[in-house]
């Protein structure tokens, strides 16, 4: 891991962004604004998911009245999304958001975006600019050969540039596109250009698996160059998702405190002698909605189970028929598997016991077979059975 390249810092609402803050999860709901307790319940289980500033779509005047009653009842910073219309803008900033995000693709008048940028800073709200390669203003692809990283950055730098002619700088910036690799060569040249906080992002990545796989890429390789501030993943699914990937990698590269279940597991083989992935499920669904900072190892076998089970908070190393329990490594009980036989103890061979008396007659241990369905034990012959049948 590079170290994390400074930044400047800026504040969402109460979230520091750059500097030497922590990097910060985001997401973005999926209501639509005007719900105002639709998107309200969406906001808390975010925030409940770990995500630390949430954007709302500020599309039309109905999502700007509900922002002004959102704002007020949400436990994190709200960003207000505008895309066309800079009156919607003056309006999400009138209803009290903590930040706006412009896209200079699609607000293009300089008049109007310098106008945004004065009653920010009249206000103390900072602007993300959000350049998308979906929509990308044309005159930058072309003066550039295309959708390229040159591009991206440019587009970024011109907005930045009107912000500068009316004195304000509390910016943040992303240059975000659905292709990884060129996401990635965005992200490290406009790292190079500014030192204005950067918000990582592959856009439209998808649904799961593969939208997670490219996010992971794009963000998880800006990160280990010590490059980003803050971070969304953008996944066709519950937003919740996003907030939870987001969080897992932070803890993953040890860019944020572990606040909730790391649960480490090997995949199994062959060698397994427990179902491994039906235990690290069932652990899995006990703990992780406890939100504790505990690491626990499942491993199916002695290769590297004791090993890893060991360094773990809460750890379980199977062997045959059995599996050690290890608690801040040490071994604290072995634990027979759910329906194994218990093992069997030999005894040395020893000699016939003598005959003992049993009631009123001697009877003798040894059994003799009279045919293959039935056995008797050979008695006295003055007894009142001649024979008894066991």
């Amino acid at each position: 891991m590079n170290p994390r390249r400074r930044t400047r810092q800026v504040m969402v609402g109460r979230v520091p962004v750059g500097g030497d803050a922590p990097v910060s999860v985001q997401s973005m709901t999926t209501t639509k604004t005007a719900d105002v307790e639709g998107t309200l319940a969406q906001i808390y289980a975010l925030a409940g998911a770990g995500c630390d500033i949430v954007r709302c779509t500020c599309n039309e005047e109905e999502a700007a009245e509900g922002l002004a009653q959102i704002v007020p009842r949400s436990p994190v910073p709200i960003v207000a999304d505008i895309h066309f219309q800079h009156k919607l803008a003056l309006a999400a900033m009138e209803a009290g958001v903590q930040a706006l995000r412009l896209n200079p693709g699609n607000i293009r008048k300089p008049e109007h975006i310098k106008l945004v940028a004065t009653e920010a800073k009249a206000r103390g709200i900072p602007i993300r600019i959000g350049v998308n390669a979906g929509s990308l203003d044309p005159a930058m692809a072309e003066r550039h050969g295309g959708i390229t990283p040159e591009a991206l950055v440019a587009s970024a730098m011109h907005e930045l540039e009107l912000f500068r002619e009316v004195d304000f700088d509390d910016v943040k910036i992303s240059v975000k596109a659905s292709n990884v690799p060129l996401m990635i060569d965005a992200y490290r040249l406009l790292s190079e250009t500014t030192d204005h906080p950067l918000h990582l992002g592959v856009t439209e990545a998808g649904p799961l698996p593969q939208g997670l796989i490219k996010g992971v890429a794009g963000i998880g390789t800006l990160l280990a160059e010590g490059i980003g501030d803050t971070i969304r993943f953008s996944l066709t699914a519950d937003p919740v998702e996003e907030a939870k990937a987001g969080r897992v990698l932070l803890e993953a590269m040890a860019l944020r405190e572990r606040k909730g279940l790391d649960l480490i597991a090997c995949p199994s083989c062959g060698r397994a002698e427990v179902d491994v992935i039906r235990v690290a499920s069932d652990a899995q669904a006990a703990l992780e909605a406890r939100n504790i900072p505990l690491q626990v190892a499942v491993m199916g076998c002695v290769v590297n189970g004791p090993g890893e089970a060991r360094e773990a908070d809460l750890g379980i190393a199977a062997g045959r028929g059995k599996g050690h329990l290890f608690v801040k490594g040490q071994v604290v009980r072995v634990v027979p598997r759910r329906g194994s036989p218990r093992p069997t103890r030999t005894r040395p061979r020893s000699r016939p016991r003598r005959a003992r008396s049993c009631c009123r007659f001697r009877v003798s241990t040894r059994i003799t077979r009279r045919s293959e369905s039935s056995r008797f034990v050979k008695l006295p012959s003055d007894s009142r059975r001649a024979r008894r049948r066991v």
